[in-house]
């Protein structure tokens, strides 16, 4: 198993498979970019253009950087940053009706989780790399 699972191509697909919701998410924004500014609307972010385009840029850049493995420590902690902020943002279960707060509660975790995973693949990345040569 370990032979399997330490492969090089299974590392940038499990990074792949990470970076997936923020390449989807992005490229969705980039091509209805009324419906992106809508969304920043939807949660307070304004102006909306901007906002809208800020997130493109996070998604699709740090997703870029993670899979190209070129400052993929930088990319991580950025998308851990939007996670940690879009859980916040999104899923305050502590405030959902009593219908909707089991949902959101897993919602919010989940991100946690994933906001975890990146902080995880940021460390990976500087201790694999401790003097910043990507």
């Amino acid at each position: 198993m370990r032979r399997f699972i330490t492969v090089p191509a299974v590392r940038w697909l499990a990074l792949l498979a990470l970076c997936g919701a923020y390449i989807q998410g992005g490229l969705v924004k980039l091509m209805d970019f009324g419906g992106a500014q809508a969304e920043m609307d939807h949660f307070g972010l304004h102006p909306a253009a901007l906002a809208a385009a800020a997130v493109i840029v996070l998604e699709l850049g740090a997703s870029a950087l993670i899979l190209a493995g070129r400052l993929r420590w930088l990319g991580a902690l950025a998308l851990a940053a939007f996670t940690a902020a879009a859980a916040l943002m999104a899923n305050r279960y502590w405030e959902a009706p009593a219908d909707t707060r089991f949902m959101a509660m897993n919602a919010f975790y989940e991100h946690l989780g994933l906001a975890g995973a990146w902080v995880l693949v940021a460390w990976h990345d500087l201790t694999e790399r401790p003097h910043g040569r990507n």
